[in-house]
């Protein structure tokens, strides 16, 4: 039996909704990375793209330490919150998304990547990040040719820990879409068969006005939404161990 990963890429996209879909994605890279330090894990963003009222477009977080995988493999889907925004004037309520994306980190690689396959960049790094940044082109973006699939990593001081970085994400990501792509095949196996009833775009709802989080696999809702925000998962945590064991 090979042991869990003890180290996750976290990749939180904004979905619909606009300015209010990035805020969304950022409260939840926040709770995330408290959830994280409360843990006893470590936190470092190899990658980011904000908005300009300090939302994210998208972040690419790297979680290391024990039982990381195990406790936030649950999180892959889309997430939808329903809220008024600090920026709506007339109190109307909103519905966004945002993506979450868990990659397991393998310390073997399952994936064998060919150097001819792969197309690397090095540019310089944007934003805050030190002396260096701006001054030496230590961020790196790998293009999988094959596949088209592109990552970026920028948070390392060196092109060779950008590199070394970029290429353990795209091989997560490798190994994840060969997975993916034989649980689509059966799924698209039953769905023939017995029609397409559950609606799958959405694995949790976050809705403010009713202090209410809802995930709708294992039907069950949490409520005291701002304390979760904060960091404080372990009820949801612990309601996939119940429902798996």
């Amino acid at each position: 039996m090979n042991p869990s990963p003890k180290t996750i890429i976290l990749e939180i996209r904004a979905g619909v909704g606009g300015n209010e879909a990035s805020i969304f994605a950022a409260d939840l890279a926040n709770m995330y990375s408290r959830f994280a330090s409360k843990e006893g894990w470590t936190v470092s963003i190899l990658d980011e793209s904000k908005n300009d009222l300090g939302g994210y477009k998208e972040v690419v977080l790297e979680l290391s330490g024990e039982g990381v995988f195990d406790k936030l493999k649950q999180e892959s889907g889309v997430h939808r919150v329903q809220r008024v925004p600090a920026t709506e004037k007339s109190g109307r309520v909103h519905t966004s998304t945002a993506s979450v994306a868990v990659l397991p980190i393998r310390n073997e690689e399952k994936m064998l990547i060919k150097p001819q396959d792969l197309e690397i960049a090095f540019t310089r790094s944007g934003g805050a990040g030190g002396q260096n940044v701006n001054k030496v082109e230590t961020a790196v973006r790998i293009t999988h040719k094959p596949t088209g699939m592109v990552v970026k990593c920028t948070s390392e001081r060196s092109q060779q820990r950008n590199r070394e970085k970029a290429l353990a994400i795209l091989s997560a990501k490798l190994e994840s879409g060969h997975t993916s792509q034989t649980q689509s095949q059966l799924a698209d196996e039953r769905r023939q068969q017995i029609g397409n009833q559950d609606r799958s775009e959405k694995i949790r709802t976050y809705n403010f006005l009713q202090d209410r989080i809802t995930d709708h696999r294992i039907g069950k809702s949490f409520h005291d939404i701002e304390r979760i925000m904060e960091g404080n998962m372990d009820k949801i945590v612990k309601g996939f161990q119940v429902k798996s064991v």
